[in-house]
């Protein structure tokens, strides 16, 4: 199913969401594929969509840091780095709180979170505060950033949530806090000296 980003298409995801379906909605980084997080069968879904090795463990887009802090610990620099480039493309690898989340997900001890920076996937995230947000895309492959192209080459999802183009596209930035210490785990589209700027 394709709803266009508007209100009632919104709803439509919100509902696929609840009842245990896998959405992709526009993020500002790239299309993203995504479900209810507690749910272990829709993650499995995704798994499978994606082609994905369980191994490599799902990141979560929460709605604010205040929603992300219910599932995850932030120390101090973390805090600050969230409150600089949040709505935005910095991903956080953080320590999980809630165990709930660590089962569903099937996480070992750390969580990948980011507050994406598009009024789509934010209006699905107010509502829901929680997603699993990793990209749409065959593992391997290069995501997607166009909803045309995911139409044509990608499937197996509930309902596309269809933004057009996404007009900047590129991988978010993914961080980690090692004592007192920035390491960057995947340079994207917040660079090292920016992030350097609040350390």
């Amino acid at each position: 199913m394709i709803v266009q980003c508007n209100e009632d298409g919104i709803k439509v995801a919100l509902a696929i969401i609840k009842k245990g379906g896998v959405v992709v909605i526009p993020t500002d980084t790239v299309y993203g594929i995504g479900c209810d997080p507690y749910n272990h069968e829709a993650v499995k879904t995704v798994y499978k969509i994606k082609g994905r090795e369980k191994t490599k463990q799902l990141p979560v887009l929460g709605y604010s840091k205040k929603d992300i802090a219910k599932i995850a610990f932030f120390d101090k620099l973390s805090e600050k780095i969230a409150n600089e480039f949040w709505p935005g493309p910095v991903t956080l690898i953080l320590q999980v709180k809630e165990e709930q989340i660590r089962n569903s997900l099937n996480l070992e001890s750390k969580i990948a979170v980011r507050v994406p920076n598009h009024p789509c996937a934010l209006s699905v995230l107010k509502e829901c505060k929680l997603l699993v947000g990793t990209s749409a895309n065959l593992s391997g492959l290069p995501p997607f950033n166009d909803s045309k192209l995911i139409r044509d080459k990608f499937s197996g999802y509930d309902v596309l949530l269809d933004a057009g183009k996404i007009s900047d596209p590129g991988e978010s930035t993914v961080v980690e806090v090692a004592g007192n210490q920035l390491k960057i785990i995947r340079e994207g589209k917040v660079k090292e000296k920016e992030l350097a700027t609040v350390v």
